[in-house]
């Protein structure tokens, strides 16, 4: 039995593949969208309150407030109800609304910042910036916490000791890369940092939109795009180049495509970050540059419903 909602954070199974990739080799996806946010976010979230109240720098009725995407602040709001803090998201308006409502029925106060050069759907570097500086506003307004999410180091921390680990025991040795979307940085360097630290040979690579490569050292040329909290032009504070051995760029119409056989032949309904994910993994086990038969580990980050 499950003392809270909190206790159904993590231990999130693998999920083969393999109608979508028949072989040779595996792809393994890691379906986080089965934890009470709907998202990978509920690892930071619950990491990060969890030691704001160790550490004394949150306590218990002050508001929490954050920039987010929309699955930061669902993860946010899960951890700030059963902790007994308000909660605040600040969302870009280009978000998709269906995670503005999730964010509400689970009773966060929702903060919409207009975009600066993005489209409904498709949010840029700027839009984000616009959203961080209104949250940040709102925080010493209200006397709030602000998680700050983008240089916390709990959004590693998280990972390295949740996400890396359980793949891990999962798997062992049994794994040849593992395959992410970056947006805050931290799903990729923390469970990356882990898995390399227990089989250095681990090719960890990182997924990025067509256009918006800044991560491969390529400019920007497409700010636009659908895959929402990835890929925002820039590089995160917290990213470590050390632990990304390739890049993988994914266009709209492969998430779109991706997200679509993702529904249909393996039955779950996922995201486009998601639905990135399994494009990139996919290519990088047909590339022949892992070995005939390898095993490629991804992460299906949240649940297609927030769309």
């Amino acid at each position: 039995m499950c003392a809270s909602a909190l206790d159904l954070i993590g231990d999130t199974p693998l999920v083969a593949l393999q109608r979508i990739h028949p072989g040779p080799g595996a792809v393994l996806a890691k379906a986080e969208f089965l934890q009470p946010g709907g998202s990978l976010k509920d690892r930071p979230a619950r990491w990060i309150l969890q030691e704001a109240y160790r550490t004394g720098r949150l306590v218990a009725g002050q508001p929490v407030v954050e920039m987010t995407s929309g699955n930061m602040g669902a993860g946010l709001a899960v951890v700030c109800n059963v902790l007994g803090n308000p909660f605040i998201a600040v969302m870009s308006a280009g978000n998709s609304p269906e995670r503005a409502k999730m964010m509400r029925c689970l009773g966060a106060e929702v903060v919409l910042a207009p975009q600066v050069d993005g489209a409904p759907g498709q949010v840029t570097g700027a839009d984000i910036d616009a959203a961080a500086k209104r949250a940040a506003q709102l925080a010493r307004e209200r006397g709030g916490y602000y998680v700050d999410q983008f240089n916390n180091p709990g959004s590693v921390r998280a990972h390295h000791e949740s996400t890396g680990p359980e793949i891990w025991r999962a798997l062992g040795g049994r794994l040849d890369a593992f395959v992410a979307a970056v947006g805050t940085g931290g799903t990729f360097v923390g469970t990356a940092r882990f898995l390399k630290g227990r089989k250095p040979a681990i090719v960890c690579a990182a997924v990025e939109p067509v256009g918006s490569e800044v991560l491969a050292g390529k400019p920007v040329v497409k700010a636009k795009h659908v895959l929402q909290g990835t890929g925002y032009g820039y590089v995160p504070t917290q990213w470590d180049p050390q632990l990304a051995d390739t890049f993988l760029a994914v266009s709209d119409e492969e998430a779109t495509l991706y997200r679509t056989l993702l529904a249909t032949r393996e039955s779950l309904h996922v995201g486009f970050s998601a639905a990135a994910n399994v494009c990139a993994a996919v290519k990088l086990a047909k590339s022949g540059a892992l070995g005939p038969a390898p095993t490629v580990v991804t992460l299906l980050p949240d649940t297609g419903f927030k769309y």
